[in-house]
């Protein structure tokens, strides 16, 4: 078993997962194992507080009124815009968008600037390792514009091959779109070396951060990034909430995204002058509730301490990943040095989706299938995998649950 002590002097788990309601509960008659939590993670209470409290004292639609409910709604509203730009270091508020997920923040990027920027010719490169929302929007604009998406490899051991990427790169190079943490592997991809390399030939970078933005530090203005993408869902805010930074210089030679209120200076049936940054991408009625409370997901985050998380999740993933090579016929797929704490894993003669739901039937929820990366399982050669992800609200002790279900039930299924 692995040394947790030196961060159980720092961390509380029981404390922590007092703060989860969700995880108090049975599933199936047995105590609710939670390994899911690169799909979204469980809430604290002072999130769910949040929301609620929103409902019952403050709601009101936002920027436009003047009475004094509009004003408390839009100014919570626009301090968790401020806590975002403090949480990723972004130069201003202003940089900061406010989307519905990580895969509209990405669309809007691929509709905006690359409908405005890209030109027939042009190469869009993303990786082997992306979910389908970094590859499908980047399809359809080069399909739109005349331009190609071009791929980085994958090694065998789930990192991308640096060396390809830079053979890739050339001067018809326009954008390059990579994750900053595998959903389905959780390797942890060079991202600063990736900008530098794609900004020596002139390209601009977007960075999907939805599997990094709860497990590493995110500083936009070290990284240099052009654009960053993330979702409050996958750090502990409600779902249905998305953020997208962006360089002032190169938001305000985007069109918008979308028409409508909010979004505009002035409408006459001749003319439209659009907002400034951020309005003028943000059309309409917001997901106001879920931004308010995302504040205190960013809360939760910097009282617990990320550096304090992400070493506990280590060695979550170290005990884990230690486990499940002990018993004869399950691979890891993706043993990259440098991981979040994700671990998928196949076993031999047994479907993913019958070990998915043989482990629920003995209250583990795990992740099955190709977790919207089939060009990955491609290179793999499999249809998917059975993923187990943690957080800091998951303990080793769950870890032995879980390795204890997985050897029964490969005991009872194995032909």
């Amino acid at each position: 078993m692995s040394d947790t002590s030196v961060v159980s002097t720092q961390l509380d788990i029981e404390a922590i997962r007092a703060e989860f309601p969700v995880l108090h509960q049975q599933v199936n008659g047995k105590p609710l194992v939670y390994f899911d939590n690169a799909a979204t993670n469980q809430k604290p209470l002072q999130v769910i507080n949040a929301l609620k409290h929103h409902y019952e004292a403050d709601n009101a639609n936002i920027h436009r009124g003047i009475h004094t409910l509009a004003e408390r709604s839009t100014t919570a509203f626009e301090d968790t815009r401020k806590a975002v730009q403090t949480f990723i270091n972004a130069n201003e508020a202003e940089e900061i968008i406010f989307t519905k997920g990580t895969t509209e923040s990405i669309n809007l990027v691929a509709s905006s600037w690359g409908r405005k920027f890209l030109q027939s010719g042009d190469e869009i490169i993303v990786s082997g390792l992306e979910h389908h929302s970094n590859i499908v929007p980047w399809q359809l604009v080069a399909q739109e514009k005349g331009a190609k998406v071009r791929a980085i490899p994958v090694m065998e051991n789930g990192d991308l091959d640096i060396a390809a990427f830079s053979q890739l790169l050339s001067d018809k190079t326009r954008l390059v779109a990579v994750n900053h943490a595998s959903n389905s592997l959780g390797t942890i991809n060079p991202v600063k070396q990736i900008i530098e390399m794609a900004h020596a030939r002139g390209a601009k970078v977007l960075i999907d951060g939805a599997q990094a933005s709860s497990h590493l530090p995110i500083d936009v203005q070290q990284l240099n990034a052009d654009f960053y993408a993330f979702s409050a869902h996958k750090m502990y805010g409600p779902t249905g909430v998305g953020i997208l930074y962006g360089k002032r210089s190169l938001l305000e030679k985007m069109p918008p995204y979308q028409g409508g209120g909010e979004m505009i200076k002035e409408v006459s049936f001749e003319k439209t002058t659009f907002n400034d940054i951020p309005y003028k991408f943000e059309a309409g009625t917001p997901n106001i509730a879920d931004v308010v409370a995302f504040k205190a997901a960013i809360d939760f985050i910097n009282r617990v301490g990320k550096e304090h998380i992400a070493q506990y999740e280590e060695q979550l993933l170290t005990y884990a990943t230690s486990q499940l090579k002990n018993i004869e016929g399950v691979k890891i797929i993706g043993e990259a040095l440098h991981k979040v704490s994700v671990v998928s894993f196949v076993v031999e003669g047994i479907h993913h989706f019958d070990l998915g739901m043989w482990m629920d039937a003995k209250g583990v929820a795990v992740r099955t299938g190709h977790h919207c990366t089939q060009p990955l399982m491609d290179r793999f050669c499999i249809e998917g995998t059975t993923r187990a992800s943690f957080s800091v609200y998951n303990t080793i002790e769950e870890i032995d649950v879980f390795i204890g279900a997985l050897k029964d039930i490969i005991k009872k299924l194995k032909p």
